[in-house]
């Protein structure tokens, strides 16, 4: 006779193992200690051989004859169900793994990035985090795991890296909790436990006769006449020079005097509008003949598909004769924070929001791209003229001394 629940529940354990049958090689294991065993015995390839389905009442009885149903399909297509088991645990355990689930997020988050910060992430994971802790479940990485990794890049006097690898761990780990496939961020533990790294500065000119004298070399640079525009585009704007490369004719607006920049081109994921002065204006009408037919303002000499790469502002810089220690394309922003407000004593919170930096008002909600927008167009053209005046070395105003 088949099993019924109420047989089950009564079941008392004994001294020895016993089996209450159901069926078709389906039975319940009572064991001494009490426990209720769901068990199939079967034949493949002529060996007996026994399924483990669970316990009772965890697996209750409809649910042991639903899996009797598909191991005896199994079978009958040639297929041993506790190989096809096992299989199937092994790729559910691969899918929880922290490889797994760092690969996944990565996927996830791909278009949010832009295309240079992705590289560095997938490297940094594969190099420096898949081979000691990617085969490990994401819900059993603990701290100590992550520090010997971090202790690893450290030891090679990376700390800057260190510090970063250790964020990407710590955002895999929280899309995991996030998922179901672990209980917490280990991450959180490890504060203080890495050097922190030393503050670096991108080099930059903040004087504003050594300054004038940069503005004088960029405007005779003899080399292409595109990387010349770039960089005088940069001193007028100071963009981050990843968004300076990467600008587009489409995202120039001449009657509107601004150039508008998509978020996902922007370190901070927010559009961005640049108000153009009249030099600003009067450069990219100049530029306008010889790239405007492309995508890019400033595209790369082999094809009008790329803009200049990464380096060939800094490369131009070299050949002008100002070295790594004097200043670097990036510098630029430097440069026009300090003397925007030592020099022209501009309001901070706009320069910063030019900047695209995190500014935010009194009520902490951050400034959205169009706030103080006519103030900054002041700005940007008093900057503009400021530059005439330093490149035809008229007198300059001298740096604010604080009191």
């Amino acid at each position: 006779m088949k099993l019924a629940d109420t047989k089950i529940r009564n079941a008392k354990p004994k001294a020895k193992p016993y089996k209450l049958t159901d069926g078709q090689g389906l039975y319940l294991l009572v064991t001494p200690g009490g426990g209720k065993l769901w068990r199939i015995d079967y034949r493949f390839e002529g060996k007996r051989k026994t399924l483990a389905l669970g316990s009772y009442p965890e697996i209750s009885l409809l649910e042991a004859r639903s899996r009797l149903l598909e191991a005896r399909k199994a079978l009958a297509s040639g297929v041993d169900p506790a190989l096809e088991k096992k299989a199937l645990k092994q790729h559910e355990a691969g899918k929880d793994t922290f490889e797994a689930v760092a690969r996944e997020w990565y996927e996830k988050n791909l278009h949010t990035w832009q295309e240079s910060h992705s590289t560095t992430i997938k490297q940094r994971l594969e190099g420096y985090v898949f081979p000691w802790i990617g085969k490990l479940p994401a819900a059993d990485i603990n701290a100590p795991e992550v520090l010997r990794v971090l202790r690893r890049i450290e030891s090679r006097g990376t700390l800057e890296t260190a510090r970063r690898v250790k964020i990407i761990i710590g955002q895999v780990l929280r899309y995991a909790v996030a998922t179901g496939r672990a209980d917490r961020d280990c991450t959180a533990d490890l504060k203080g436990a890495i050097a922190p790294p030393k503050e670096k500065h991108m080099a930059a000119i903040t004087d504003p006769q050594q300054f004038g004298a940069l503005l004088r070399a960029i405007d005779a640079y003899p080399g292409s006449f595109i990387v010349k525009c770039a960089l005088q585009f940069l001193t007028l704007t100071f963009v981050r020079p990843g968004e300076l490369r990467h600008a587009e004719w489409q995202e120039i607006d001449f009657e509107a005097e601004q150039w508008s920049i998509k978020a996902e081109k922007m370190k901070m994921k927010a559009p961005h509008i640049v108000p153009l002065s009249r030099q600003a204006l009067d450069l990219l009408k100049e530029l306008r003949p010889l790239t405007g037919s492309g995508k890019y303002l400033f595209p790369c000499e082999r094809t009008d598909q790329r803009p200049i790469s990464e380096n060939t502002l800094n490369v131009a810089l070299r050949t002008m004769g100002y070295s790594k220690e004097q200043v670097c394309a990036h510098g630029f922003r430097a440069t026009a924070r300090t003397l925007l407000d030592e020099v022209l004593q501009q309001r901070i919170d706009l320069i910063e929001h030019q900047l695209a930096h995190k500014v935010r008002d009194p009520l902490g909600k951050a400034y959205n791209r169009t706030t103080h927008l006519p103030a900054r167009r002041e700005m940007m053209q008093l900057w503009a003229d400021y530059l005439d005046g330093l490149r035809a070395e008229k007198k300059v105003l001298p740096l604010r001394k604080e009191a």
